[in-house]
């Protein structure tokens, strides 16, 4: 009967502490407006408006958070607020939005699109979550502004003969070939040596008239010229009085033989080219420089050209002459080289790459350059990536100029000390749906696409 009692007593005092503890707070439900309402089930299904299920259930209300109570931590920075949640877009990146949350058919959120990122959207930037940005291995450098020298060309030529020192050997007469002196190709004369005798019947029809005349014919040896008899002829028939048959046909110039349509026996007419001779002591390299490097030359320009036959030599000369016409073809315009040829070994035919200088005491003002791998170019426009911070990305389209040694020189649409993407540009392509935004830049966009608020 005691400890009946104990029990009694306790139960009695465990009731008074129960009332006398004040139940907690409960927070007014009207304080909070609705953001949207889910279903009473769990299930993924959300509607922005009151709702009932099939069998008369409300949905359930879903509130903004409510307040964080006060903490140590430091409040989030402007750049970090991303704003209030606009909608939410299909996370494949597909043009597919919904003003409440909701899932894809594979079973993925909706990814939350936020203020700030509409308006970056409307700037065509693109955002890459800063977890991946590590994993794609990007990389960025800041963006320099240098005075670069004038880097050289690099072309590929061919070697040609000297036009200046191309002579023809020719008879003004007409006659007949009685002896070669020199009776092939690429035999090499001195000049004044003989190359053929010629039997040229006006000619010695007139010596025999001077001879006639008893030496007292001027008007004779003034027709003697006009038919192209050689002043040695001449002078031999002035000095002995004897007329001859032939006259000996002589190299106009030293050189080597580079074309004989003449045989022997063969007719010749008046001004038929009977050997065809060449200077090698120089030789002319064509070089054929593209139509963006043609301002990089000019005459004067110092040439180093190397060439298959000479492996391990190289030649020098100097850019004398730059076509006045490009090829419609290939859009490239010669550059006439000048190399000096002392042992004949240069030939013509010979193919040659060819490193142009720039000319003595060029110089180019400074510019902005970036990596060559920054530059995305479909070969329209050409495009970078700037770095705005928090795995944002803004394409922004430029101007480019020369390229050297791995560098793009950028005339416009930069500024020095941005920061562009110079790695893993084609995952960031990928992963951001870059193609989209791109075209939405280059489309002039000046806004993102208008959505349905929650």
């Amino acid at each position: 009967m005691k400890q009946h009692s104990l029990f009694a007593g306790a139960s009695l005092l465990a009731f008074a502490i129960a009332i006398s503890v004040p139940p907690p707070p409960v927070q007014a439900a009207e304080a909070r407006a609705p953001i949207y309402w889910q279903d009473p089930d769990g299930k993924p299904d959300f509607s922005p408006e009151p709702k009932k299920t099939s069998d008369g259930r409300a949905y359930v209300p879903v509130y903004e958070e409510p307040a964080a109570p006060p903490s140590p931590s430091p409040a989030p920075t402007p750049a970090q607020d991303r704003g209030r949640i606009l909608y939410y877009r299909n996370p494949m990146g597909l043009d597919d939005t919904s003003p409440v949350p909701k899932k894809d058919g594979m079973g993925m959120d909706y990814v939350p699109v936020y203020e700030n990122e509409a308006a970056d959207a409307a700037q065509g930037v693109v955002t890459v979550a800063p977890g991946r940005l590590q994993m794609l291995g990007v990389r960025t450098v800041a963006v320099e502004s240098r005075t670069a020298p004038v880097r050289g060309v690099h072309a590929s030529g061919t070697l040609v003969f000297d036009e200046r020192t191309l002579s023809v050997a020719v008879s003004r007469s007409e006659g007949w070939v009685e002896r070669l002196d020199v009776a092939s190709t690429g035999e090499t004369v001195r000049q004044g040596q003989a190359l053929a005798e010629i039997y040229a019947p006006d000619i010695a029809a007139t010596e025999r008239e001077y001879a006639l005349a008893g030496g007292l014919g001027g008007a004779v040896l003034s027709r003697l010229r006009a038919l192209g008899a050689p002043e040695e002829e001449i002078a031999r028939l002035r000095r002995t009085g004897r007329p001859g048959r032939t006259f000996t046909l002589r190299a106009p110039q030293a050189g080597v033989v580079t074309d004989k349509p003449v045989t022997l026996g063969s007719r010749v007419v008046p001004d038929q080219p009977l050997y065809r001779l060449a200077d090698t002591a120089r030789m002319w390299m064509i070089a054929e420089v593209a139509e963006r490097d043609l301002a990089l030359v000019g005459p004067g320009s110092p040439a180093t050209a190397r060439l298959a036959a000479f492996p391990g030599q190289t030649f020098t000369g100097t850019a004398e002459l730059i076509a006045p016409a490009l090829s419609a073809q290939t859009r490239t315009a010669g550059v006439r080289i000048v190399l000096p040829n002392p042992t004949g070994a240069l030939r013509a035919g010979l193919y040659a790459e060819v490193e142009i200088g720039p000319v003595p005491g060029a110089a180019r003002p400074p510019a902005l350059v970036v990596p060559d791998s920054a530059v995305l170019d479909d070969g329209v426009r050409q495009v970078v990536l700037v770095e705005r911070g928090e795995g944002r990305f803004e394409p922004r389209q430029v101007r480019t100029g020369q390229r050297d040694a791995g560098e793009v020189q950028v005339l416009e649409g930069l500024r020095a000390g941005e920061r562009v993407v110079v790695g893993a540009n084609f995952l960031i392509d990928s992963e951001s749906n870059l193609r989209a935004a791109l075209k939405g830049f280059s489309d002039g966009a000046a806004g993102a696409k208008e959505q349905p608020k929650p």
